[in-house]
């Protein structure tokens, strides 16, 4: 199934799942109607943004990096995180301009702005990754590889040849080093987006009545 086809799957699932709604949707009151848009909208891509984050933080990459080829692992993972910041990144705009516009700034609450204050939080640390620390992250990655080739290591799963041989190899070492680095400061926007988040999920799961 082609991304067209899914996407067409999931707009018909959303479609049938208007004849389940809430009377809320059905309601001809125009403010009411842009109201559980912006509620539907919010909490969807909330959803997707926090799931897509778990995922890729805490399973996806652990799983592919103890039994992919490491070049092999950091190839996949210099295509997908460009794929995975700009969806997070589109995701918490929603988020942001939704729940903007359910809660005005000079009308709400002090525990709604700082839940503002969260998702802008996350937005930059998610652009922050799509447009600082992943493309230096790629290039480095790729300047890393050249020299472990040179060296023949780099289709072993795992780290140990690497930190091997860059006990011997000075270029290696310090091209670890700098790798370490800005990969450091990525992860780190990384799970600081996840937790503003985390802490928004605890504003919505109060707000809900199952």
């Amino acid at each position: 199934m082609g991304w067209a086809s899914r996407f067409m799957a999931a707009v018909a699932f959303l479609a049938v799942g208007v004849v389940f709604a809430p009377d809320s949707l059905l309601l001809s009151n125009s403010n009411s109607a842009l109201a559980t848009a912006a509620t539907l909208s919010h909490l969807l891509c909330f959803a997707t943004s926090f799931g897509a984050a778990l995922w890729v933080t805490f399973i996806g990459g652990i799983v592919m990096f103890k039994h992919l080829p490491r070049h092999q692992f950091g190839n996949l993972q210099g295509k997908m995180f460009p794929a995975y910041f700009t969806l997070v990144s589109v995701c918490a705009a929603v988020c942001v301009a939704a729940f903007a516009y359910l809660h005005p700034w000079k009308s709400a609450s002090s525990l709604e702005r700082y839940q503002l204050g969260f998702l802008l939080s996350a937005l930059a640390f998610h652009l922050s990754n799509l447009l600082v620390f992943t493309p230096i992250t790629v290039e480095m990655m790729k300047k890393r590889h050249k020299i472990e080739r040179e060296l023949s290591i780099g289709e072993e799963v795992g780290w140990s040849k690497n930190v091997e041989v860059a006990k011997k190899n000075p270029t290696l070492a310090a091209m670890n080093k700098k790798f370490g680095m800005i990969h450091g400061f990525s992860s780190l926007a990384n799970i600081m987006s996840f937790g503003c988040l985390a802490m928004h999920s605890w504003y919505l799961a109060g707000k809900m009545q199952l």
